[in-house]
């Protein structure tokens, strides 16, 4: 039986979109150049600046790469840190070298992201999970990619780098941590699914897996046989 739209709900086709978006984004590492509108980038980094935060401290920041040298600085930093993972990951050290990270220099945009140097002050809801900046931080980078998906561009986060390093090519000061490097522009196309399922270097999880009742392990009568997942009407 059809529910009753919540008082609150969107439109329906303004759902759907909103659920497009989460379906259809992904970590893109293929840039097609070009560029990235001024008012488009304020667009998204508005966006990102909406997310929650813990406690409202707001412990994101963005710094936008434009200086080509710098890119390259930073690309070789990124080369670096993924030859000394492939190492690290053993057998697979082949299969993870041919997954490349050519974005940092084809991409329209770079921008990179750093909790602040002050997060030591704010105590509201890191007392004893000071992780939370991160959590908050992360929340921004994702309303980022799905406004960048809404607006048809790509975006990749980077993580292949040491912080201490990329804090000195960015003169961040003492306290501040970078904690990603976001590829961000046109894209010749979208992978119809993730680009490490597509090269078999994992695969999604059955949700039904992830999801507990009551205690850990006790799966959820969610994914009982007798419901179904629902599209928005």
């Amino acid at each position: 039986m059809a529910q009753e739209p919540q008082q609150h709900a969107f439109a329906a086709d303004e759902a759907r979109a909103v659920y497009r978006a989460i379906r259809e984004r992904r970590d893109m590492r293929h840039f097609a150049g070009g560029e990235v509108a001024p008012e488009v980038l304020q667009r998204l980094l508005e966006a990102a600046h909406h997310a929650p935060s813990v406690g409202f401290m707001q412990p994101w920041r963005f710094i936008r790469i434009r200086d080509a040298a710098l890119r390259r600085r930073l690309h070789d930093a990124v080369e670096r840190e993924r030859v000394l993972t492939a190492r690290a990951l053993g057998e697979r050290e082949d299969e993870f070298m041919r997954l490349k990270v050519q974005g940092l220099l084809d991409a329209a945009e770079l921008l990179a992201v750093s909790l602040a140097d002050d997060r030591d002050k704010h105590v509201f809801g890191r007392r004893t999970l000071p992780q939370m900046d991160l959590a908050s931080a992360s929340c921004a980078i994702q309303n980022l990619w799905l406004a960048a998906r809404a607006e048809g561009l790509g975006m990749g986060w980077v993580s292949l780098f040491d912080p201490v390093e990329l804090s000195t090519l960015l003169g961040l000061p003492e306290g501040a941590e970078p904690i990603a490097l976001l590829c961000l522009g046109p894209v010749h196309d979208f992978y119809e699914e993730p680009m490490l399922q597509r090269e078999r270097w994992a695969k999604r999880e059955p949700l039904s897996a992830l999801v507990f009742d009551e205690r850990w392990g006790q799966p959820s009568d969610l994914f009982s046989p007798t419901l179904s997942s629902v599209e928005p009407a």
